[in-house]
């Protein structure tokens, strides 16, 4: 009987570390189109904010991993200090955020990066990348409505909201059923 328990904590152990694998294949797999522009390294404590400035024209996209703790992404063009209270976009996966900013944000851009309570102190690596993808126009200049395409980027922005905090909530989920696994698998061994 415990033989079939260690098998099955191995192949937990497996999954969760192919898991991290694929996560950080990911952060590697960028568009050709996105030029480097910076990489900022940091720490931040529980609760606590980092503020940037992005001065930047253009479309850029913003993509950072948590390396250890986990460290939340806050983007305004309202407020040069963006919280979890006052922000445009975010991205606040338990893994790698991206935050795509549209050029049409005025410049200066606030970032806020925001320790999560959940541990002491949390490092990030952040990649701040210049989208150089073109946009695409109408030809015709009678077809073009601002009122459309202010309705488009906000559905637009909604929907990828709802689909990052869908991720989420998938990623906090599986984890701490891991976690759980994984402590009553090392409860029944003690």
């Amino acid at each position: 009987m415990a033989v079939h328990w260690k098998k099955v904590l191995v192949m937990l152990l497996a999954c969760q570390g192919l898991l991290m694998t694929n996560a950080y294949n990911e952060e590697e797999d960028v568009p050709e189109e996105w030029l480097l522009l910076h990489v900022v390294q940091g720490q931040i404590g529980a609760g606590n904010y980092s503020y940037l400035r992005l001065n930047h024209e253009g479309k850029i996209v913003l993509q950072m991993h948590s390396l250890k703790g986990d460290a939340d992404l806050y983007v305004s063009d309202k407020t040069l200090h963006p919280s979890f209270d006052d922000y445009e976009l975010q991205s606040v996966t338990c893994g790698q955020d991206v935050v795509h900013v549209p050029e049409d944000f005025h410049r200066p851009v606030g970032i806020g990066i925001y320790g999560h309570p959940s541990h002491l102190e949390s490092e990030f690596e952040m990649k701040v990348y210049y989208d150089q993808t073109a946009v695409k126009y109408p030809l015709d200049a009678g077809s073009y409505n601002p009122e459309d395409m202010e309705i488009n980027r906000k559905q637009f922005h909604s929907t990828e909201d709802e689909s990052q905090d869908e991720e989420s909530v998938f990623w906090t989920i599986l984890i701490a059923i891991l976690k759980i696994i994984a402590e009553i698998l090392f409860w029944l061994y003690d």
